[in-house]
């Protein structure tokens, strides 16, 4: 063995980042054996059948050869209890435990240290592991996990049930009689030790068999790695010809009613590519000397990060984020479990002097800040230990830092250069009346010489009109004041804690015929929710979808985008027709329509901006800034003729002229930041008070990404300030991903709900604590922001849900109309309830009896006189209908 050495990387950083500490020649290779780490100690095979076991802590008694198996060692594995440390080595002919400490005394003493045998003759043994107490052991042999007792040294239970081999197991951390197994059949599966039966089996993974398994306690997620996958590695090397599959790795939700649930899958190569992407200075994949290597996942631990460079350091709590460490042929990576994008890579043929280049077999171990590594060759018998500091990774990887931190809480004021100085300045300027003005006011008008406007009847066929009671007007009100403008919003305020929408409350049929619902949107007062259909109309109905909508028509081709004024006075449509209209929400006439002359290029998204001083509209390539004066008054005259004025104030294009396929800015507070998505996969950060671009963000998804929704909370509720920083993204096929503004780095992805090739839109909820998206099986998900696989799985629809709303105030309590039987002409299968009055239809999510014996309506009933603080969504689907859930128990909470 060699004096621990430490080597430089080819860039001078290695002595920071990795230190080789030790070399072993063995006379057989140790390629292919499981190996052990747990700092300062490491075991590992000489010889074939001898243990050696090396601490570091104590250079004086580095070295321990423990003697016992007569057939070569195939698996070892350390106790998870530091005192007393006890190591497991497994052969063919024997499954062995040996106490460090009576071992070392023993060596000092000078006799042979002598083993605890667990069982002999169980075949080939490929993975070994202790319960989290030590007092199991799961011993891999064969098609079968065998749990061993350690204390009578006899087998508490022997599974089976695998096709293949058994190559890995791990003990469920909250649930030490739990044991998940992986086999190369290509599948894992779970099982009950106290009882020997199975709990769980599931499909086929991967095409490769399973290599690796990893629970992490945190997240209560199981992650599985594959033994797939050519790579092109080493110096000079390129992607070229048809490369092999990558490594993935195959994520699970254990936690208790997921049912096993997939979370995502992750390919090893697409992220490292995308890692290497976003950072222009690192070489990445594009290196070595054309040598073709295999790239299996050889090994999964827990990585800790210190505060404030791995997850958590976002928006998102720490306790409920980790990372993993990704041992494979060629590398290390770490593995962000929340967003499962990689922090770091470290490339063996990076550093010049390392012994080992190609790993056969990897172990690794977090420690106090430091990650031990033990590493196999895979060509020859040699035999290293690594020691890594995380942090030194991280950092000499991270993104450039940007000059200015990006908040959507603005820092300062306007500037006077600013484009948005226009909208502050102009409410508060007081224009005097100049002399010739006035003069021109004070003489008379050359007009015809009937000039009225409106035109009056004459008389003589209407009735006089006859005062009877005149309001008494000399009432004193005190010393209060009558306000001019009544606050829209309620000023109910609603607890953070309460629960998902879980319950179907409502079912509406907007329309007759087969007509697509394409957005919905709740105004800023929770009162109203408006639709646009793909039949060119928008219906706006009261938030409990009572009574008769108010109908929006004029457009010539189907609402694309609607968006509520501030104040709930207006309605902003934009259409495929190329026109942007706003609309008067008592009158239901248009106050404004900008066609075809003002944007050239097609508009696929509008909304009111900076508390409806100014309106936002992506048109094309471009983001315009519009100042609008809203009037809906009508000449009888010249109805054709709007008093509505609109100038445009400020236009911007995207970086490379790309298309906007998305846009988001804050209306319920001042921001100067608005968001845009384009084609070219980058969503782009735009600094309105400086008139520039402020950042952007590269390959956001694989796709265009066709939606930005802001978490721009609600008057009822309450959230730190931190908390409006972020915004999450969906594209077809990739998911939905939440991003933290500040950081602009990806805090979390959700990938439980299948959208694979129609755009399927989200929603944050009032207390951004929950994001709900659409999907393509009919159903609407609910993710709550802190786990990665959804919470709730909403059923009902019969259709594509396309979009959900959530509402933004304290839902008030419902109407308790009476119900009615099921109407014998609806859709049979599905009851509809009509009430009294008005006449609208109902449909329940299950079949129900009259109201006057079905417990559930008179619960419902019960709720609605309560009037509960609770969420209340309102999601839409490619079809003709709406549905309003609120927050209850539900009994698909926990479907798969």
């Amino acid at each position: 063995m060699e004096e621990p050495r430490t080597f430089p990387t080819s860039d001078g950083r290695g002595g920071d980042i990795v230190t080789e500490k030790f070399r072993v020649e063995s006379e057989r290779t140790a390629s292919h054996v499981q190996l052990a780490c747990r700092a300062p100690h490491c075991a590992f095979p000489v010889d074939g059948t001898a243990l050696c076991v090396r601490s570091s802590a104590d250079p004086a008694q580095q070295l321990l050869i423990l003697r016992g198996h007569h057939q070569p060692i195939t698996a070892v594995a350390f106790g998870n209890m530091g005192h007393p440390l006890v190591v497991c080595s497994a052969s063919q002919d024997h499954v062995m435990m040996w106490r460090l400490d009576e071992c070392r005394e023993k060596a000092l003493q000078g006799t042979d240290p002598r083993g605890l045998v667990l069982g002999t003759r169980l075949g080939e043994v490929r993975c070994v592991r202790f319960s989290p107490d030590d007092q199991m052991a799961a011993v891999c042999a064969g098609n079968r996990v065998l749990v061993l007792d350690v204390q009578s040294r006899t087998a508490r239970a022997e599974l089976e049930g695998h096709q293949g081999p058994v190559t890995a197991a791990e003990f469920c951390a909250w649930q030490a009689h739990v044991v998940v197994s992986g086999s190369e059949d290509r599948s894992f599966k779970v099982w009950d030790c106290r009882a020997g039966a199975l709990m769980h089996s599931s499909a086929v993974l991967t095409a490769s068999p399973v290599l690796s398994l990893f629970i992490d306690g945190e997240s209560q997620q199981l992650v599985a790695g594959g033994a797939e996958g050519q790579v092109r590695a080493g110096f000079g090397a390129s992607w070229s010809g048809t490369p092999g599959t990558p490594g993935r790795l195959c994520i699970f939700s254990l936690v208790e009613g997921h049912h096993y649930r997939r979370v995502t899958r992750v390919d090893l190569r697409k992220e490292t590519e995308s890692f290497y992407a976003s950072r222009p200075g690192e070489r990445g994949l594009d290196r070595g000397d054309g040598v073709d290597v295999a790239l299996p996942v050889l090994s999964l631990a827990r990585c800790d990060l210190p505060p404030g460079l791995g997850p958590g350091r976002g928006c998102l709590s720490p306790e409920r984020t980790g990372c993993v460490w990704v041992g494979s042929s060629t590398g290390l990576f770490i593995l962000n479990l929340a967003s499962f994008e990689l922090e770091a890579a470290l490339h063996y043929k990076d550093f010049q002097n390392l012994s080992i280049q190609v790993a056969g077999s990897c172990a690794v171990m977090s420690s106090r800040g430091k990650a031990f590594c033990l590493l196999a060759s895979m060509f020859g018998n040699e035999i290293a230990g690594l020691e890594v500091d995380p942090a030194a990774l991280v950092r000499s990887q991270q993104h450039p830092h940007l000059g200015t931190q990006l908040s959507v809480l603005p820092s300062s004021g306007v500037s006077p250069t600013s484009p948005l100085y226009f909208g502050a300045a102009e409410e508060t300027r007081i224009k005097p009346a100049g002399r010739h003005q006035a003069a021109a006011q004070s003489a008379p008008r050359d007009q015809p010489l009937v000039f009225h406007s409106r035109i009056q009847s004459s008389g003589y066929t209407a009735a006089p009109h006859v005062t009877m009671f005149s309001p008494k007007t000399n009432v004193k009100r005190g010393c209060k004041r009558p306000s001019r403008r009544r606050s829209t919003h309620p000023c109910q305020e609603c607890p953070s804690d309460r629960p998902a929408p879980t319950q179907l409350r409502r079912r509406l049929a907007v329309a007759q015929g087969p007509v697509a619902v394409r957005c919905v949107q709740f105004s800023g007062d929770g009162r109203r929710l408006a639709c646009g259909l793909a039949d060119h109309l928008a219906l706006v109905f009261d938030a409990h979808l009572t009574g008769a909508p108010a109908v929006f028509s004029g457009h010539d081709g189907a609402v694309s985008a609607l968006g509520w004024s501030h104040d709930a006075r207006w309605l902003l449509s934009a259409s495929l027709d190329g026109t942007v209209r706003v609309w008067s929400a008592r009158s239901r006439e248009p106050a404004l329509c900008l066609g075809t002359d003002v944007f050239p290029e097609p508009v696929h998204r509008a909304q009111f901006y900076y508390l409806d001083s100014f309106m936002l509209v992506s048109s094309g390539p471009e983001l315009q800034l519009l100042r609008h004066q809203l009037d809906p008054r009508r000449d009888e005259l010249k109805r054709y003729k709007q008093r509505s004025r609109c100038t445009r104030v400020f236009r911007l294009p995207t970086t490379g002229a790309a298309e906007i396929t998305g846009l988001s800015a804050p209306n319920e507070f001042y921001s100067h930041l608005v968001l845009a998505a384009s084609r070219s996969r980058t969503v782009e950060v735009f600094d309105l008070n400086a008139g520039r671009s402020a950042a952007m963000i590269q390959g956001v998804h694989s796709r265009p990404a066709h939606q930005i929704c802001q978490n721009q909370g609600s008057p009822s509720t309450t959230q730190p300030p931190q908390a409006y920083n972020l915004f999450a993204t969906t594209a077809v096929g990739d998911g939905v991903r939440l991003w933290d503004l500040r950081t602009l780095r990806c805090e979390r992805r959700f990938e439980g709900h299948p959208t694979h090739c129609f755009p399927c839109g989200i929603a944050f909820s009032p207390c951004g604590r929950f994001v709900a998206c659409g999907a393509e099986d009919r159903h609407a998900y609910v993710y709550d922001v802190g786990s990665s696989t959804f919470s709730h799985r909403l059923p009902g629809h019969t259709d594509t849900v396309s979009g959900v709303a959530f509402s933004p105030s304290a839902p008030q309590p419902l109407p308790d109309a009476p119900l009615c039987p099921p109407d014998p002409d609806a859709c049979p299968g599905v009851p509809t309830w009509r009430p009294a009055a008005p006449p609208a239809q109902y449909l329940e999510s299950r079949p129900a009896a009259p109201a006057s014996s079905d417990p559930e309506t008179r619960d419902l009933r019960a709720q609605c006189r309560a009037g509960a603080c609770t969420h209340r969504l309102s999601v839409k689907a490619a079809g003709r209908a709406l549905r309003t859930w609120e927050g209850a128990t539900c009994p698909n909470a926990g479907a798969p």
